[in-house]
């Protein structure tokens, strides 16, 4: 793969400090309440819903364009679950579409699908962890 970008950050554990090469990104962690935390930051499964959805959210533009249907009125939300699994822990996510009247019934789980498989954050769970696409 030739890199078209490269984003680099750092970070120092669950509850602490996490901060990108260009200052954008500084923010604090902390383990949610529903682990035994304070709350007082975000945590990594949001730093992941909110990038998974952003990208699916603009790979559905991209896929839109390519189908000449309209996507601005998409709205994408992704819940990233962390559970035990075999081995320690592991992640799910559901990723629901909310699209608009004009996209309802088979158009729009095509183009709900399509995206799935060109989506970069897609490509990387596949066969990794269980997603669920819900299109509402």
């Amino acid at each position: 793969m030739d890199a078209l970008y490269t984003a680099v950050a750092t970070a120092n554990g669950r509850e602490g400090r996490a901060v990108s090469s260009d200052g954008q990104l500084d923010l604090a962690l902390a383990m949610p309440p529903a682990l035994g935390g304070d709350g007082a930051g975000t945590n990594p499964e949001q730093l992941f819903a909110a990038g998974y959805a952003a990208c699916f959210a603009s790979a559905m533009a991209h896929v839109g364009r390519q189908m000449k249907l309209d996507t601005k009125d998409v709205s994408v939300t992704a819940e990233v679950s962390l559970g035990k699994d075999g081995t320690g822990f592991g992640l799910a996510v559901v990723m629901r579409v909310e699209l608009p009247d004009a996209l309802a019934g088979e158009v729009g789980r095509q183009l709900v699908e399509a995206t799935h498989q060109f989506c970069p954050y897609s490509k990387a769970t596949r066969g990794n962890i269980e997603v669920e696409l819900v299109v509402e």
